[in-house]
């Protein structure tokens, strides 16, 4: 009889195994539980007698009110604008930095970008909350130039909290853009210029083209982190503004309705990924167009 030899794993499977099994355990389990809790018209574990259900789901679409509607609305729509201002921040200053030809000032500059990272969330939204209440340092400043009477409606509101997430993740838009742009060969750019070509003009038909996937990639880290804050909006927002994030947390902890709430997060999660699918087409396609041209 033939021997059959066993397959012994390779080295490469033993190191992704321990990142596999983390990733199973603390996302995959948890997000399966969640899928199963948001079918159920109660806690399975502590009642036997809960029984199989889609009334989460309903409740969220016949939503007579329009809070829930609001409420994603209000978390996209959140999550889009930091979005935005986070690239167009970020952009500039990690092109600046990816061209930095003194090793000195790339590292301060770097130093400059990450030293935010190490100062909790919690702590640089105080520090937020300190300069844009009604007697933070703005609104006390301009009332003592004379500049305004009252003081300005900075916080407790939708402008509040962006500005709060733009200073919090516009590092990870930068850090990521960084190493794509950086691999872009500057002879391309000097190149395009010797044809002709202006400096806008080649940074529009060649650098920027070319760092679409580091735009890419940036974009669904900063929108995956704003749309998932709960801090930060729940700090900054105050009562005026409600996220999808804050609403499944009064369900878990008020309410106490963890199947509503887990059903909220299957819809945020099912529209963050339609969400990032149009959007990774939509550079996929004008990168392909770029190419042709």
């Amino acid at each position: 009889m033939p021997v059959i030899a066993s397959r012994r794993p390779s080295p490469i499977a033993w190191f992704i195994a321990p990142a596999l099994l983390l990733f199973t355990l603390f996302f995959i389990l948890p997000f399966a539980v969640m899928v199963a809790m948001s079918f159920f018209s109660s806690n399975p574990i502590s009642n036997p007698n809960a029984l199989v259900t889609t009334r989460h789901y309903q409740r969220f679409i016949e939503d007579s009110a329009g809070i829930f509607h609001d409420a994603l609305w209000e978390t996209l729509r959140i999550g889009l604008i930091t979005t935005v201002i986070s690239l167009l921040i970020g952009y500039p200053l990690a092109h600046w930095m990816a061209r930095m030809q003194s090793r000195l000032g790339h590292a301060l500059a770097l130093m400059a970008v990450i030293t935010p990272l190490l100062t909790g969330i919690v702590v640089r939204t105080f520090a937020w909350m300190t300069i844009l209440q009604d007697k933070g340092v703005i609104n006390t400043t301009l009332i003592s130039w004379g500049v305004i009477g009252k003081p300005l409606p900075l916080m407790y509101n939708e402008f509040g909290t962006v500005v709060a997430l733009v200073h919090i993740y516009v590092p990870f838009m930068v850090l990521t853009l960084i190493g794509v742009i950086g691999r872009i060969d500057e002879r391309l750019e000097q190149a395009a210029r010797s044809l002709g070509a202006g400096r806008v003009r080649a940074f529009v038909e060649v650098t920027l083209p070319l760092s679409l996937p580091g735009i890419l990639a940036g974009s669904l880290l900063v929108f995956a982190l704003s749309i998932s804050a709960y801090v930060t909006p729940s700090l900054m927002g105050g009562t005026n503004v409600l996220t999808l994030p804050m609403l499944i947390a009064q369900q878990v902890g008020t309410s106490f309705n963890p199947g509503f709430a887990g059903a909220l997060g299957v819809i945020l999660l099912a529209v963050s990924l339609a969400i990032v699918i149009a959007y990774n087409r939509i550079l996929a396609r004008f990168a392909g167009e770029q190419g042709l041209a």
